[in-house]
């Protein structure tokens, strides 16, 4: 790939252990590598390819999101679960997600790839959990590569069906045991735990209410088998979940998570807006994260997740954009700045949270929520993952004293470059890795023969 200067920054914000803001800031790049970081004063004059922003533009790392469903970009806004909770919501969308084929998998990916680039996302996690018809993980996984996105792909599962107590429907539950064998598959062919990989292996039972103890159990014993393969799943995520947890075994969803082994430094749980006191201290003293996911909490009616009190404990917390029928938008920055202004909101205080902070938990968060060291911020040997916004627009007029509070008070629409792995995917504001105009025909398409199945 050669080596690439970036110069001239009108504001770098490395989110470095020093948490330094550069002015007139740049970043020599070797291959997918950042070597040198600075200003530009002090950086070489030339490389192979050169970038001047001429002082217009603000970069900082890429975000990361920690908690999706891509294939769900087919169907949003569907007028039967426009206003329902959250198990009303999937009741009302499962008959039509059982329809799913590899083609939309596939599709719906680089879809929800595209418009978490186009709002700075450069590292996601995707939850898959639902496997109708001849549909794979592989789909997902060779849409994500070709946009090229860096991802942790999320092998998902579903196995108590409504016959056994749980809430998916028979027909959309898999055989623990054909999971576990899936979940091996993947893991030995996909996974790669080196530094600055670009793709990595979950193993994500769904939910609580849709696969057994033992399938919590025996997929974080296989996925610690393998270096890097870290757990996932939907926790405490309304008032009914609780319930549930409480009716089938006799636990609130923290004492469960604990008792199948689902604590640890390498697990970490989405949403998280019911955990009470006692889990909080547990997640904090094993070192367990959290996906923060306001406007899918929001839009369902779960609630508030304590994001201030879990920062104060010491919990690892990160921003997950969630289902993109959930939600229903897949944009990274927008997801930032709702939790941004939901703690407040929350807590009462305008003191709650700051900007800064905020860009922290998409940025660092997500990279420790993940057990990435390689990614999260700008500085010598990290990953050459990094966005820029170009401050001439409407979005930053009147904020130029503080540009960088302005990425969340102000929330710009979308970048105006994106580098992953040292590959430039966005260019003036185009994502030049796919075709868009024909992915969003066919997205469309695809939606609309999902619609008509039921």
């Amino acid at each position: 790939m050669g080596t690439l200067l970036v110069k001239h920054i009108h504001t770098l914000v490395t989110m470095d252990d020093q948490r330094q803001e550069i002015n007139d800031g740049a970043l020599y790049i070797q291959d997918n590598v950042i070597q040198q970081v600075g200003p530009t004063e002090a950086l070489p004059v030339t490389a192979d390819e050169v970038v001047d922003f001429q002082g217009r533009y603000i970069v900082l790392p890429g975000l990361i999101n920690t908690h999706h469903h891509f294939y769900q970009t087919l169907t949003r806004a569907v007028p039967a679960a426009q206003n329902c909770d959250l198990f009303t919501w999937l009741q009302t969308l499962y008959p039509i997600w059982a329809n799913l084929t590899s083609d939309a998998i596939y599709a719906s990916a680089q879809m929800a790839a595209a418009e978490l680039m186009r709002s700075g996302c450069t590292t996601a996690s995707d939850h898959l959990y639902i496997f109708p018809n001849d549909c794979t993980l592989d789909d997902e996984i060779r849409g994500i590569q070709e946009i090229g996105l860096r991802f942790h792909a999320s092998r998902g599962s579903m196995s108590v069906g409504e016959s056994q107590g749980g809430l998916p429907p028979d027909s959309l539950v898999e055989p623990e045991a054909a999971i576990l064998k899936d979940s091996q598959r993947l893991i030995e062919t996909y996974h790669d735990n080196s530094r600055h990989s670009m793709l990595r292996l979950v193993l994500a039972p769904c939910s609580p209410f849709s696969v057994s103890p033992d399938l919590m159990r025996e997929s974080a014993a296989l996925a610690r088998t393998y270096p890097g393969v870290r757990l996932h799943t939907h926790l405490a995520e309304n008032q009914s979940d609780v319930d549930y947890s409480l009716e089938k075994f006799g636990l609130r969803p923290g004492d469960y998570a604990e008792s199948v082994g689902w604590l640890g430094d390498d697990v970490w749980h989405a949403h998280c807006v019911q955990l009470d006191d006692a889990a909080i201290q547990k997640f904090a003293q094993t070192h367990t994260g959290v996906a923060h996911c306001p406007c899918s909490n929001m839009r369902l009616a779960s609630g508030i997740a304590p994001i201030r009190k879990l920062l104060a404990a010491g919990v690892p917390v990160s921003i997950g954009v969630d289902g993109a029928a959930s939600n229903d938008a897949t944009h990274l920055l927008q997801e930032a700045r709702t939790a941004f202004l939901l703690a407040r909101v929350r807590e009462q205080s305008a003191a709650a949270i700051t900007a800064r902070e905020t860009l922290e938990l998409a940025t660092r968060g997500g990279a420790a929520v993940l057990g990435r060291d390689d990614i999260g911020y700008l500085a010598p040997g990290m990953s050459a993952d990094f966005i820029a916004f170009n401050l001439d627009t409407p979005a930053f007029v009147g904020s130029h004293h503080d540009v960088v509070a302005a990425l969340i008070f102000c929330q710009p629409p979308s970048v105006d470059y994106s580098f992953i792995n040292g590959r430039k995917v966005i260019d003036q504001g185009r994502l030049v890795t796919v075709q868009m105009e024909k992915l969003i025909e066919t997205c469309n398409h695809l939606a609309s023969e999902l619609r008509q199945s039921i």
